[in-house]
């Protein structure tokens, strides 16, 4: 490796495992308006898609005539409130980051996930202290898979996009990296259903577990 390369990651379903407490939130909802719960299957298949998919998913075909925007926010102060009961690191990941800050290799996140929420979250890790950067969902105007939020990153870490791993496990997640001509990797291991039609994503790579992602990046280091 002759250039300085950095490793981008998205969070929910990619890093950490957070469908545990999202569904909880979502089901806190759903109770409340006396739908069946969501199960943690159906949460981790939806988590990718936020506060909407979920609870569009519980509330079925009576979701257009709900007080959509007010349902939203009232998953969210749940989920503010119990906001690390279930999630952790998918295996290995844990191991991924303390490697490359080992290496000094750049790292950070780039989320959907409002910027204060991901704080809040990313407090119960150590490890993400030595994230280089941190974009949210609101960061700016604009989030992914608009390009904005990862020159926005790029500038603050200080490396070329075209020198930079983005780690993803939504469609969005590679639009978003191939728009800026990052090199994108799909999380497979990450928050994905039967109908997401991976292939025509168009990903640099493809990583089936999380325990593979650390050899994975050093693979990618060595062809800069």
């Amino acid at each position: 490796m002759n250039k300085q390369a950095a490793v981008l990651f998205d969070l929910d379903g990619t890093l950490l495992d957070t469908a545990p407490d999202l569904g909880a939130a979502a089901n806190y909802v759903l109770e409340q308006h006396q739908q069946a719960p969501l199960s943690l299957a159906q949460a981790r298949q939806l988590s990718s898609h936020g506060a909407i998919g979920l609870l569009k998913a519980g509330f079925g075909s009576t979701w257009e005539q709900q007080p959509q925007a007010e349902l939203r926010q009232q998953l969210l102060d749940y989920y503010e409130q119990n906001i690390c009961q279930g999630t952790d690191f998918f295996p290995g990941i844990k191991q991924t980051l303390q490697w490359l800050n080992q290496h000094q290799i750049p790292w950070g996140v780039i989320t959907n996930k409002p910027e204060g929420l991901s704080k809040q979250l990313l407090r119960f890790f150590p490890e993400f202290e030595q994230s280089g950067v941190l974009v949210g969902g609101d960061t700016l105007p604009l989030r992914k898979p608009d390009p904005a939020p990862m020159l926005l990153a790029c500038q603050i870490i200080k490396v070329k996009p075209e020198n930079c791993l983005y780690v993803g496990d939504a469609e969005r997640d590679i639009q978003a990296g191939n728009n800026t001509n990052m090199t994108t990797l799909l999380a497979l291991w990450g928050y994905l259903s039967k109908e997401d039609k991976v292939e025509q994503w168009a990903a640099n790579i493809h990583c089936q577990k999380s325990e593979q992602l650390e050899q994975t990046i050093i693979d990618w280091l060595g062809d800069l």
